[in-house]
């Protein structure tokens, strides 16, 4: 029987009697969980372009050492008459296995991922990131982008602003792009690279032809009701009956069914839960409304708006929409709507009226105001064009030509004039 038990401790005739036979297995199974978890992590990055998450590579190194252990259990179950498998020297043992398998499986993550950054860096894959040798960036079988520090990460306007753990973990990371593209094409996977690694919104960068950047900012795509509500409305909750057939975009009427049926006010539907039904409606509509509640909606035989499904699509693109008024002075005044990188929906004249879609030759004037449909890049350089250059009295780099110089000037040539009667005189 004892026979059998050692036979069982360790799967091989090993056990803690025998240390040296047992610091050599334990070894052996720290050897084979390493290199189990290292093989996932380097498989791990070439399918999905990142870093294994640690419990999966821990996952992998004990159960390698379990299958072993359990597999040699069988042999004995199935080869021995009597079999005691669980005595204490054997438990003991497979925990012993187990629990190193766990502490020296993270090594083996962390050296195939590693692994797995050069080798494939070293073969031109995209999309690797990670610190690479100087070879590989000797070569230029590859075109690294550094991202700036966290305090050069800007934030966009009209965005929610990124938290700063999200701008640290950005932050100095270099991201590897194959060799060959276009500035455009480099900008384009720049910002779609940042956004699936990071979970950012938005991303607006300006990259330089050899890789650098000289403009980096993110912003959080902004949820819930707030952002989809014009100006003057607001969204309640209402304890109210809705139709079972009402959906988010139906215009109703919101009724008081006691003490006698009455119109409080007309709203959109935004979301039905249960008997609970939010409604995005005026400001002074909503005044009216009691916290009894006791209310009923009615749908409404509308269309859909247009403008609520504009909303919506832009809402989930990368596109957004801004306003800018053109400063008297600026670059944009004297320029086309056709000169522009934006999308240009609609002018207000200083003095007229809006004019939707306005022709390609048209021209900014001073007090402007475009309502613009584009990229963030494209309507920052917009708003940067759109202000007014500031006049530094300095004009072609010559003299400053205003009141002050001019008094200066005068002084100066009285002053020369003094010094030459001077010599004169002597």
């Amino acid at each position: 029987m004892s026979g059998v038990s050692g036979t069982v401790v360790a799967g091989s005739g090993v056990g803690f009697g025998d240390p040296r036979a047992a610091a050599i297995t334990l070894v052996t199974f720290a050897v084979l969980a390493t290199v189990v978890s290292a093989t996932g992590a380097l498989l791990y990055r070439w399918y999905f372009r990142t870093e294994i998450p640690e419990g999966v590579a821990v996952l992998l190194g004990v159960s390698i050492v379990a299958l072993y252990l359990n597999t040699t259990s069988l042999g004995v179950l199935v080869s021995a008459e009597t079999a005691e498998l669980l005595t204490v020297e054997a438990v003991v043992f497979n925990v012993t296995a187990l629990a190193l398998a766990a502490v020296v499986s993270p090594v083996g993550r962390y050296a195939g991922d590693r692994l797995a950054v050069d080798v494939f860096a070293l073969s031109g894959m995209k999309g690797i990131e990670g610190e690479m040798s100087r070879f590989v960036r000797s070569v230029g079988r590859v075109t690294p982008v550094t991202l700036p520090a966290p305090e050069d990460i800007e934030d966009m306007d009209t965005y929610e602003p990124v938290s700063p753990e999200k701008k640290a973990e950005m932050a100095d990371r270099t991201l590897v792009f194959g060799r060959g593209l276009t500035v455009e094409a480099l900008r384009e996977r720049l910002i779609e690279r940042v956004k699936t690694d990071y979970g950012v919104g938005y991303v607006d960068v300006d990259v330089a032809e050899d890789g650098t950047l000289e403009y980096f900012a993110v912003g959080s795509r902004v949820t819930g009701l707030g952002p989809t509500l014009a100006p003057g409305r607001v969204a309640v909750a209402l304890s109210a009956d809705p139709p079972n057939n009402a959906t988010a975009g139906d215009m109703v009427q919101i009724w008081r069914a006691e003490p006698e049926p009455d119109r409080v006010a007309t709203g959109e539907l935004r979301g039905v839960v249960g008997d609970v039904a939010t409604v995005a409606l005026d400001e002074s509509d909503a005044e009216k409304l009691s916290l009894e509640g006791g209310y009923r909606l009615v749908t409404l035989p509308a269309e859909p708006q247009a403008d609520r499904e504009f909303a919506s699509l832009l809402r989930n693109a990368d596109e957004t929409m801004a306003t800018v008024t053109v400063e008297d002075g600026s670059e944009l005044v004297g320029t086309t709507v056709g000169e522009v990188s934006a999308v240009v929906a609609a002018v207000r004249p200083g003095e007229g009226s809006v004019q939707p879609i306005p022709r390609r030759a048209y021209a900014f004037a001073a007090g402007d105001t475009a309502f613009l449909v584009g990229r963030p890049d494209a309507i920052r350089r917009f708003e940067a064009d759109a202000k007014r250059v500031e006049d530094d009295g300095t004009g072609d780099g010559g003299p400053a030509s205003g009141p002050d110089s001019t008094a200066d000037d005068d002084a100066v040539d009285a002053e020369s004039g003094s010094a030459s009667e001077d010599v004169t005189q002597r």
